[in-house]
């Protein structure tokens, strides 16, 4: 699936730091905690919880964000519907790579186990 330059340069340039208060607003709504927000952003990334604050302060775009992070071996188990979009389909790099990230947020919303959500192979 092909999204378009301009989205795709949208998402670019946004700040981690500006959407950061909103996954954790979405999930403390749900009853999940900033910590595991933090262990899945981890998983994802690579990033500890002080590497993580320092994108945040820096307000780092989700394109340097993504720059420097380490993307788990498993990320590429992260399937499914996101925004209106099946992220196994998107074809730009970093908009998938943000997308993973967006669904990760939205698995913990939807109460699924953290084990879960950090896939490996012997949940996956």
């Amino acid at each position: 699936m092909n999204t378009t330059p301009e989205h795709d340069n949208r998402i670019a340039k946004m700040t981690f730091a500006s959407v950061y208060p909103h996954y954790v607003t979405k999930i403390e709504k749900k009853g999940r905690t900033e910590k595991e927000l933090i262990t899945a952003i981890e998983w994802l990334t690579g990033y500890d919880k002080k590497q993580i604050q320092d994108q945040i302060d820096k307000k780092v775009t989700f394109e340097k964000f993504f720059d420097n992070a380490k993307l788990n071996e498993n990320a590429h188990l992260i399937k499914g519907m996101i925004c209106g979009y099946r992220i196994e389909d998107i074809e730009t790099p970093l908009t998938k790579k943000v997308r993973y990230l967006d669904k990760l947020v939205d698995e913990l919303a939807k109460g699924k186990k953290l084990e879960k959500i950090l896939r490996t192979s012997s949940n996956s």
